[in-house]
C-alpha cells in the first residue's frame, strides 16, 4: 500500500461518523454529494436518499439503504478488494442528514472514484 493510500484510508476511518443507538421510529433522510475538484467541469453532484422506505433521487435507494443498515449507518468501510489504478483524480464524498432520526455528517476525500466505491459501496454510486 502506498503512503498516500494509507493516509487516505486513515483519514476516511477517522472521519467516519459516530452513529448513536438505533431509533426504530426515526427516519433516515440524507443529502449525498460528490465533488471532483480540479476537473474542468468541477462541480457538485447531489442526490437525496431516504430509507424507511427506500426512496429519494438516488439511482438504487434500496441497495444503498441495505448497505448502510448492514454497516450500522457508517458510510465508509475497509476496502472491498477491488483493484484500483493509482491515477490521482480526487473526489470528495459527503453526507448530511439523519440516520434513524439521529443527525449524521460525513465528509471524506478519496484518490479517485474507484477507491471511493471500494470504501463506500453503492451509497455514493450516482
Amino acid at each position: 500500500m502506498s503512503n498516500i493510500t494509507a493516509v487516505i484510508a486513515g483519514a476516511v476511518i477517522a472521519l467516519s461518523p459516530t452513529v448513536h443507538a438505533h431509533d426504530p421510529d426515526g427516519k433516515t433522510s440524507l443529502r449525498l454529494t460528490l465533488t471532483h475538484p480540479g476537473r474542468n467541469a468541477s462541480g457538485t453532484h447531489a442526490v437525496t436518499l431516504s430509507c424507511d422506505p427506500p426512496g429519494g433521487r438516488h439511482p438504487d435507494p434500496a441497495r444503498a439503504c441495505s448497505e448502510l443498515e448492514g454497516a450500522g449507518g457508517k458510510f465508509a468501510h475497509a476496502p472491498d478488494g477491488r483493484m484500483c489504478t493509482q491515477v490521482y483524480a480526487p473526489v470528495v464524498a459527503a453526507a448530511e442528514g439523519s440516520w434513524h432520526g439521529n443527525p449524521v455528517s460525513f465528509h471524506a476525500h478519496f484518490a479517485n472514484d474507484c477507491v471511493m466505491h471500494s470504501r463506500t459501496g453503492t451509497v455514493f454510486a450516482f
